[in-house]
């Protein structure tokens, strides 16, 4: 059931980025919302897991549009010195999220029914669907002349392609180690075939007129050095959200209502530091430092959970949170801004879409890595009762596990580090056009 939405929420977010740049931002936005919450209906409605695992795909398919769209949006209506303090709103709100969701989530399973869990969509996104509707201002979205035709040959083995290499190669990170083994004949099927398609969909898209996925893109080094660091930097974040609950129900006996609690802390350093950077990069159009500074300060993070992990202290645990947050809110929107500056306004939501598919899929990967690191280091000590109840083996276990995880997770924020320092800074604008005028060169090449 997660497995699905996962999947195609990554594999379908190329896709509404070029949707949005040939439609409309605003338009697609709505129908992305909509599509979400139809899907969330039929989920809360659902008599069987089948059921329930087809609309969840469905309903992935809708929320791959959602932060794609949202993040191009901002690129449509607001100054390039600007963008960077708006979509700190946009990354607040999802921080926030992060850590409210799911205990609102835990209390309506707990006191009402599962189902609720995709009901409480409605009330909620039919309010956002209203003020999309009424307060968001259609902006200058730039049109060609030539629509997305997905009926067309090109453009349907594109997203064929590019949907089939993306389903299997997220499923091998998801599946392997935990479903299957990762030397098993249905891993190595899925990677080879993954390649494979991958390989073919990078042929084919030099070749047409109108790709799904513009390869120039990736030549552009905001773009690409945008894309790789935000793969990392989302693997190094799975070690903060999946393992540190764990090992606080494991090691302090939080329950885990408070062990989402507890990562209270982070949030506040990602709001704190998101909104800093923001404010400071509309002042002086600098923005180049920022994720330097940050992804320093997640490997500091990193390395120093990783040496109190022995010491079991949710006081202790909170500080490298603040520490990791204050890092991670200086990573995402400033990179975004860096790419929204260096491509043209025709392919604003493409690019969008291209850093969310490398984050999505950095995401998966990094569950599967350190997923992979935890399972090998612990055994099956931890299978045995719940967390908080585990003998002292198993919660030894727990510990070197993390401790492990931690270690693993501090060299992909440095590596992400060292492929910031490559980024080229081009001074944000002031105008809301930014590079994005017809036949205007992007820099940053």
């Amino acid at each position: 059931m997660i497995s699905a939405y996962v999947v195609t929420a990554a594999a379908s977010t190329p896709l509404w980025g070029k949707l949005g740049d040939r439609l409309g931002r605003k338009g697609t936005l709505e129908i992305s919302l909509a599509l979400f919450l139809v899907a969330s209906a039929v989920c809360g409605t659902a008599q069987d897991m089948t059921w329930l695992i087809v609309t969840r795909a469905v309903q992935g398919v809708a929320a791959g549009g959602l932060m794609t769209l949202a993040m191009a949006a901002v690129g449509d209506l607001v100054s390039p010195r600007e963008r960077g303090r708006y979509q700190g709103y946009i990354a607040i709100a999802f921080a926030l999220a992060t850590v409210v969701g799911p205990l609102i989530g835990g209390v309506l399973v707990e006191h009402a029914s599962w189902r609720w869990v995709f009901y409480v969509n409605l009330p909620v996104g039919a309010a956002a669907l209203a003020g999309l509707h009424l307060r968001l201002p259609a902006g200058e979205t730039a049109r060609t002349n030539a629509p997305v035709d997905l009926a067309g040959a090109d453009q349907l083995a594109g997203a064929i392609l590019l949907a089939g290499s993306t389903i299997a190669l997220m499923l091998a990170c998801i599946w392997g180690g935990n479903r299957y083994a990762w030397g098993s004949a249905t891993i190595v099927a899925l990677i080879a075939g993954g390649a494979g398609l991958a390989i073919a969909l990078v042929a084919r898209e030099r070749r047409v007129a109108d790709p799904i996925v513009p390869l120039d893109l990736l030549r552009l080094r905001p773009v690409a050095v945008s894309s790789a660091a935000l793969f990392l930097t989302t693997a190094a974040l799975f070690s903060i959200t999946v393992f540190v609950p764990l090992y606080l129900q494991t090691t302090t006996h939080a329950t885990p209502t408070q062990a989402g609690l507890l990562l209270v802390p982070m949030m506040i350093g990602i709001t704190v530091s998101t909104n800093l950077a923001g404010l400071a990069m509309s002042k002086t159009g600098r923005y180049k430092r920022y994720p330097v500074i940050g992804l320093g300060l997640m490997t500091a993070a990193l390395v120093l959970i990783a040496a109190l992990v022995s010491h079991p202290s949710r006081t202790a645990v909170a500080i490298g949170l603040v520490v990791f947050g204050l890092g991670f809110g200086m990573v995402g929107q400033v990179l975004i801004a860096a790419v929204q500056n260096s491509v043209p306004r025709a392919e604003l939501g493409t690019a969008m879409a291209t850093t969310s598919f490398f984050r999505g899929i950095g995401g998966a990967a990094g569950a599967a890595i350190l997923g992979a690191i935890f399972t090998a280091r612990t055994g099956v000590n931890t299978t045995a009762g719940s967390l908080g109840h585990l003998g002292a083996a198993a919660r030894a276990d727990v510990i070197h596990g993390v401790q492990a995880v931690f270690l693993t997770a501090a060299p992909l924020a440095a590596i992400a580090l060292i492929v910031v320092l490559a980024l080229r800074e081009v001074p944000l604008r002031g105008s809301a056009r930014g590079p994005a005028g017809a036949g205007a060169p992007a820099p940053g090449r």
